[in-house]
Parts: structure tokens; C-alpha cells; sequence
């Protein structure tokens, strides 16, 4: 006599979907999710708050010259002076967007598209350098003109990427030598 193998003939799979389980599941991570943005914009608020003893930013003068440079990028933010993730967002500074760079011998112009332009003048100019990152942002080694200047008696890092990264080089030079310049007029 062979042995017979009996298979399983009558039985009911089970349920694959317990939908009101499932649902109840979503709608919990959903509201989860909802509270981590409202926790988020709630720093971004207190952060702003923080840093209300900045002074308003310069705007740019009438009559600014003849452009020395010009540039357009990306502007990554601002960061407290060498301290590359402590962002700065009073005034508009948190905000990242578009931006065009104009350096004439007043200054440096940061004119952003759906944000707040801001001035940097000449004698507020502290230097210039190439970086890898800045708070939100990191990039390949030397991919980031991070410009240093001050805004009262805080000194600030804003971070800005070319869309042809070959102009930061020239960037960096002539804001150096115009902070050579300003440094030895003073």
C-alpha cells in the first residue's frame, strides 16, 4: 500500500486586510507626522525669536557702482561665524532660495527671488572662502563660497553655490583683497 498525502482541501485562507485596523494605523501615523512638522515650525519660530537682538540688515544704497562681479547661484543660508550648523533665521536669513550677487565697491547685493534681498556693505566684509557645508547643506570639498560679515556685533557666515562653480575661485580672491583693502584704510 502507498502512502497517501492529504492535502489540505477545504480550508479558508485567511482575511489578507483588516481594513479598520489599517486605518486606524494611518490615521495615527498621519497625525504623528503632523506633530513632528508642528514641533518643527514651532523651533524654526522660537529660533527666530532667539536671535531677534540682530539688527536689521543694511538695504543697498541708490546709486551702488558698477558691478565688479556678478554671480547666479543658490543661497544656502546663514550660519553664526564658524559654527557651520547653528543656522541663522532672523530677518530672512533661514530662508533658502535663488539668488543673483552683485559686488561693487559698496558692498556685496543678495537679491533673492521670493525671500528678502539683503546688503552686505564693503566695511562689514570680513573675507571669503571655499567650503564643503553650511547648516542643511554639504556639498563636495570647495563647493560652497562661504562669505564672512558682520551684522552688529555678530559675525555671520552666508553660504552661496554658483551654477558654474569655477567663478568661486575669482569670488573668493577679489572679496579677500577687498577685505585686505578695507582692513588697511581702517
Amino acid at each position: 500500500m502507498t502512502p497517501v498525502i492529504l492535502l489540505a482541501e477545504a480550508q479558508k485562507s485567511a482575511e489578507v486586510t483588516d481594513w479598520p485596523a489599517r486605518i486606524g494605523w494611518l490615521i495615527g501615523l498621519a497625525l504623528f507626522v503632523a506633530l513632528i512638522y508642528w514641533l518643527m515650525r514651532e523651533g524654526w519660530k522660537w529660533r527666530g525669536t532667539l536671535q531677534g537682538d540682530l539688527p536689521e540688515l543694511p538695504s543697498a544704497p541708490q546709486e551702488p557702482g558698477e558691478a565688479r562681479l556678478t554671480m547666479s547661484g543658490r543661497y544656502h543660508g546663514s550660519t553664526t561665524a564658524g559654527q557651520w550648523l547653528d543656522r541663522i533665521v532672523a530677518h530672512g536669513l533661514g530662508t533658502r532660495s535663488r539668488a543673483e550677487l552683485n559686488l561693487t565697491d559698496a558692498g556685496l547685493e543678495v537679491v533673492r527671488p521670493g525671500a528678502s534681498d539683503f546688503f552686505v556693505p564693503t566695511a562689514a566684509l570680513r573675507g571669503a572662502r571655499l567650503d564643503k557645508g553650511i547648516a542643511g547643506k554639504v556639498l563636495t570639498e570647495g563647493g560652497l563660497l562661504v562669505v564672512t560679515w558682520a551684522l552688529g556685533d555678530k559675525l555671520i557666515d552666508s553660504g552661496f553655490r554658483s551654477d558654474h562653480a569655477a567663478e568661486h575661485t575669482e569670488w573668493v580672491d577679489t572679496l579677500n583683497q577687498m577685505t585686505n583693502d578695507t582692513e588697511g584704510a581702517r
